[in-house]
């Protein structure tokens, strides 16, 4: 059985570049400081996220969060966009189909974790009442996120699988919503073989030769 992504994964290369000639701070703080930021958001949404609990959470002081991060919602952007790039790997396998099978799988594997499948829906009833944080997030992750998918169906184009009409921004949308409408808004689960089925699906839509 496949096995969910642990809460320490959540803190990869999310730690901040200090600047020149400032102290250096220790990754295991930064860390502990993300993996308690992410449990805290889980549990009282970012709206009412408290950085004090945060901090207690994750057995430092709070200005151990301010030489990091200036305020709640730049932590929040900063942690999201870090992680968020290293949740879901983009595979070249040499084959569209099966492409979309790993990445499909890939973002099963991201949608099921606990902490994810309560901060996604927040994160984006968030973006919707705060103009800044949807900015950052539209312009920064999920652009780069995109620009990832296109380049699977790039890939194809290149090999003669798919015309150079397909649309690039539909296999972007086909991938992430199938899965977020069955495990995010309805709470279901995806197998395996609808994983495979899911690939076909999208591959057909794009006009796979």
């Amino acid at each position: 059985m496949e096995r969910n992504r642990s809460d320490e994964d959540l803190t990869m290369s999310a730690s901040p570049r200090a600047p020149s000639g400032a102290a250096v701070m220790r990754p295991s703080v930064t860390d502990a400081l993300t993996r308690a930021f992410f449990e805290e958001w889980a549990e009282t949404g970012l709206g009412a996220l408290s950085l004090e609990r945060v901090a207690k959470r994750a057995g430092v002081g709070k200005a151990a969060i301010y030489r990091r991060w200036s305020s709640k919602q730049d932590m929040a952007i900063e942690l999201i966009k870090a992680v968020g790039l290293n949740l879901t790997t983009i595979p070249d396998s040499g084959s569209l189909l099966e492409d979309l099978r790993l990445i499909l799988l890939s973002l099963r594997r991201t949608m099921r974790h606990p902490l994810i499948r309560r901060i996604l829906p927040d994160l984006h009833a968030e973006m919707a009442r705060t103009s800044a944080l949807s900015a950052e997030i539209r312009n920064t992750l999920q652009y780069e996120r995109r620009e990832r998918g296109k380049a699977i169906v790039d890939r194809a184009i290149a090999r003669g699988e798919l015309s150079e009409t397909a649309d690039r921004d539909l296999a972007n949308d086909a991938l992430a919503s199938i899965l977020y409408w069955r495990i995010i808004v309805t709470g279901g689960r995806v197998s395996s073989l609808e994983i495979n089925k899911i690939a076909r699906f999208i591959a057909a839509g794009l006009g796979r030769q």
